[in-house]
């Protein structure tokens, strides 16, 4: 938001607010490069003084509520379970179907128990991917934020693309393994030493309306062998016999260059 003229700035000083700075997290003159860190520029304050390694924990009452979601799906306590969230905020950032397909099915055949994660805007994604899976795995549908903060906490990994979800995950101290393609993990990964970060080539494309003209989308050719690696580094660091046992100790993966 800018504010030229000040007027803002003025109404909300007439208001009693003492200290007002007006800045676009997007501006140009900020150096950070990571958008929590502009945010954080914006307001003036001090960036990277490890608040990249909070993680949130999930209240018990919530975990009941993810528990009670995993429990209608006749779902046991998993030690090997991972979430995987074919969808995200673009098509133009998901791997496409038969990638995510091929995923499912060395998870299954490396001893782990996928369970598919399904928003309200999931539905294409999920479904295209679970067309060339032979043994199809459960899926979580619909659910809300509270519910899925409390299936976080009784999951071993997450794996997920550029989302949202991706996030949430990161900030609840799950292992996560954010799959980027045509963004910039330097400016919008989440943080965090549980987090690993897998990438295809580098995005050549000049803009966004260049991505989404791109077919080939060579960014998101990422290796199943490469996420799967990242699964089996999370995983043998993993106990979940007691929820938030992400939030004790991590592994990461070095970017694939």
């Amino acid at each position: 938001m800018e504010d030229k003229e000040g007027v803002l700035g003025s109404f909300f000083q007439e208001c009693g607010v003492l200290n007002v700075q007006i800045q676009s997290p997007f501006s140009k003159g900020l150096r950070a490069t990571h958008q929590s860190d502009r945010f954080l520029e914006t307001l003036g304050e001090s960036t990277r003084d490890r608040l990249s390694e909070r993680t949130v924990q999930v209240p018990p009452h919530l975990l009941e509520r993810g528990k009670d979601s995993l429990d209608a799906l006749r779902i046991s306590q998993e030690p090997s379970l991972v979430l995987v969230h074919p969808g995200s905020g673009s098509v133009h950032k998901r791997l496409e179907p038969r990638r995510m397909a091929s995923l499912i099915e060395r998870l299954w055949q490396e001893g782990m128990y996928p369970l598919i994660l399904e928003g309200p805007a999931d539905h294409d994604a999920v479904g295209q991917a679970l067309h060339f899976v032979s043994r199809p795995p459960l899926v979580l549908r619909d659910l809300d934020l509270s519910q899925l903060a409390g299936v976080f906490g009784w999951v071993a990994v997450y794996i997920g693309h550029d989302s949202g979800v991706t996030h949430l995950a990161a900030l609840l101290g799950v292992r996560t393994i954010a799959i980027f393609g045509p963004t910039d993990h330097h400016r919008w990964g989440p943080y965090g030493s549980h987090v690993s970060i897998v990438r295809g080539l580098p995005c050549s494309c000049e803009s966004w309306e260049t991505i989404k003209l791109c077919v080939e989308k060579p960014c998101l050719h990422v290796p199943v062998e490469n996420i799967l690696e990242a699964s089996r580094l999370t995983y043998r660091g993993t106990d979940n016999t007691n929820p938030h046992n992400s939030l004790e100790t991590a592994l990461s993966l070095a970017t694939p260059q």
